[in-house]
Formats: C-alpha cells, structure tokens, sequence
C-alpha cells in the first residue's frame, strides 16, 4: 500500500467512454479488485444512449457507489479537453487516465503504477500492454517492441539516444503525479491525437522524468485494417504538424522504420510470408496517411476531413473560429449539477 501525507494514498482513474460493450462492466470489475484500492472512477461518457443500453436494468450507480459518469454530446469531445475535464473532477494526488479497451491484467495494475511514480521527479508512470489472444502476429511482435519486459524511466538526457520515444507515453493506462500535471498546466486543451506524448515532452522539458512500468500490466491491442491504419496515422501526423515545438527537433520516422524492419526480421525468420506481406501493405497505409497528415494544410478541406479518423474535431476547429470564447463545459456541467456531484 502507498500512502500520501501518512495516509492511504487516493488514486482516482479516468476514462473517457464511447459505445461501450458489456466487457468495460468487466474492466470496472477488474479496478474494484485492485490490490491498492481505486478512489473513485470517473467515466466521461460520449452519447448518453449508448451508456444507458449497457447499464439498464443493471442499477450501475447503486452497483458502483464510487463511479460517476458524465455525459457529453460527440461534438464536445476533445482527446485533450476531455480528459482535462475528468482530471478537474477528481482531487487525487495520483490518477490513471485509461481507456476503455484496456484490460488490467491482474490486481496489482495501480501497485505498479504507484510503485514506478515512487520517485518525485517521474511526472508520469505508463503500463506494459500486453496482446490479446485474437492479435495477429505482426501486432503480437510490435506489442513486445513497443513494451518490453524491462521497466525504464525516461529523461532529456536520452533524447540522444532514444529520440521520439523519450516522450513516449500512452494514455491506454497511465497515472500522472497531480502536484507536476497542476505545474505543467495539464494536457492539451484542443488536439486530435497524442495528448498523452505532448504532455510528456512538456513534462521532459521541465527537467521531469517519464516512467515506463512494465510490471504494471493491461490487455490491450487491435487488429487494424489498412484503412483504419491510414486515417489513424492522418491525425497522428496532424498532431505533429500542430505541435513542431514536440515534433521537429525529434522526427519519428525513423523509430517507425525500425519498428517495420525488426518486425520484418522477425517474421521473415519464422517463414510468416502471409503476415509479412501484411506488414508491407499496412505499413505502406501507415506512412500514407502520417505524410498526408504532416502536410494537411495543403490538402483541400473536404480531403483533410475525409482521411481524418477524429472528424469531429474538423468540425470543432470551425465553431472555435467563428466562436472563440464560447464555454465548452457548458454541457456536462449541467449534467454534474443536475445529477447532484
């Protein structure tokens, strides 16, 4: 157990939810068992109907007593401000942002969380993800790359040698030390994708260091299909043309060249010719749609909107113009209140 001020120490997790299926009940479950007890847990749910499907007539509150939900319409979520939104609710010195499809592997999740944040200058601590059993092999193997065995703990003194993935950090499962997060300013306010890397390099950049904890595990992985990889890799260049201040001093091109070249080795060493043609045409999709997205201001709107995974945010980007100034939380916080939070 780990404590705070001679205290148990609170941990809150956040996760932001959409159309979720009757596994998260599973997921909720699965943090109710933790070794090191769950605060609270607090859904930002996007489409109220698709939440009460799941939950009705299975008293969900009354169930979970230290779960509440806020909903908020798909116009309003934002990668960033919603999870901004969900670290306002909760006044934990520690709490995990998670996503729905991740799985804890065991009991001790936050333990190893906390245990990897034990340091005071690690502002972040990110878990191990682990394939499901569906994953294919290609996936199987960049799990491995992208999370190995070994812990680490990141600082700007490896930019030398790690590059990109010193501001590698995935919101799937981390927990974010409260007092740091309130002194960096928080995540991203407005942003398509990697909210999680972009505080990581603000973090790094502040002199702090970034924790990867292997010992912390989740089930979390997906079998994309090429078009799902291209207009996923578009928002994932947008966000670095948006950010050059992250992004050009550290292209990530060349951790991606690594990863499909060590994953070609390793299927090609197994005779997986099949898979490996896979990885040729996904990788190929990959680069496709993360070149495009490094150059989106240069494509026709209706272009940018048709290759962007998030295209909701295309929309958001046009109401923030015609309407700076405009409160956002407007919504949900109608919600708290009337909800009694």
């Amino acid at each position: 157990m780990f404590r705070y001020g001679g205290r148990l120490m609170q941990v809150d997790v956040i996760i932001p939810v959409y159309q979720p299926d009757p596994s998260f009940l599973e997921l909720i479950d699965k943090l109710e068992g933790q070794t090191h007890p769950v605060g609270r847990i607090i859904l930002m749910n996007t489409e109220e109907k698709y939440f009460q499907r799941l939950v009705y007539g299975k008293r969900f509150l009354e169930r979970y007593r230290n779960v509440s939900v806020c909903h908020l319409s798909k116009r309003e979520f934002d990668h960033g401000d919603t999870r901004r939104r969900g670290v306002e609710k909760s006044d934990a010195p520690v709490f995990v942002m998670m996503t729905q499809d991740a799985m804890p592997a065991d009991e001790h999740l936050i333990e190893g969380l906390l245990k990897a944040l034990e340091q005071p200058d690690v502002a972040a601590a990110y878990a191990r993800q682990l394939p499901r059993e569906d994953c294919s092999e290609t996936e199987r193997f960049l799990r491995q790359f992208n999370y190995p065995e070994e812990p680490a703990v990141k600082s700007a003194r490896d930019l030398p040698r790690l590059g990109i993935k010193t501001y590698f950090c995935s919101n799937v499962c981390c927990a974010y030390r409260r007092e740091i997060y309130e002194k960096l300013g928080g995540f991203i306010r407005h942003g398509i994708f990697n909210e999680d890397m972009i505080y990581a390099a603000g973090a790094v950049g502040a002199g702090y260091r970034i924790a990867y904890a292997a010992q912390a595990r989740v089930i979390h992985s997906h079998n994309y299909t090429c078009s799902q990889q291209f207009h996923r890799n578009f928002d994932l260049g947008v966000s670095q043309a948006d950010h050059p201040e992250v992004f050009a001093q550290v292209p990530s091109e060349g951790e991606g060249i690594r990863s499909v070249r060590s994953a070609g080795a390793y299927l090609l060493g197994r005779k997986k010719y099949g898979e490996l043609g896979k990885l040729c045409v996904q990788s190929a999709s990959k680069y496709a749609g993360y070149l495009l997205g490094k150059h989106y201001r240069r494509l026709p709107g209706r272009l940018v909107r048709a290759f962007s995974q998030n295209k909701e945010y295309w929309d958001q980007e046009a109401r923030r113009e015609a309407s700076a100034g405009v409160d956002a939380g407007e919504g949900c916080a109608g919600k708290q209140q009337e909800q009694g939070w």
